[in-house]
């Protein structure tokens, strides 16, 4: 996945909006003002076959489930300027299949909205059902 088809991807969560609170080429995707996903250009130099930058993709993930996404995929890391143990960073640079970055960012959204006060994941839940 590009990084045209994973905003796609991310914005199509329900009640999930964009801030911009770190630097104007961070995009963070927060459902109910909880941040679940982060996009942004990777390190300078940092570039794909075609000479196109790489960006990075950071995912809320499940401690262990995190672990085994880095065994499994060296374009998975520990997360850049996150919290190493529950979160990942994923280079969009190709290697990693579209069906795995859409379950990690599925499973992003839903460790957050499960972690949302009763009523607001009630809300969040009914707009999943539709």
């Amino acid at each position: 996945m590009d990084q045209k088809s994973v905003h796609e991807y991310l914005q199509s969560k329900p009640a999930t909006f964009i801030t911009k609170p770190f630097a104007q080429e961070t995009d963070v995707y927060k459902v109910q003002h909880k941040m679940f996903a982060t996009l942004y250009e990777g390190k300078e130099g940092q570039t794909d076959a075609n000479g196109e930058p790489i960006w990075w993709l950071n995912v809320k993930c499940d401690p262990d489930e995190a672990l085994i996404l880095r065994d499994r995929f060296e374009s998975v890391v520990p997360g850049y300027h996150m919290n190493k143990r529950l979160w990942n960073t994923v280079y969009l640079d190709g290697t990693v299949p579209e069906s795995e970055i859409k379950k990690m960012i599925d499973d992003s959204y839903h460790i957050v909205v499960d972690n949302l006060p009763t009523a607001q994941k009630e809300e969040i839940e009914k707009l999943l059902a539709k």
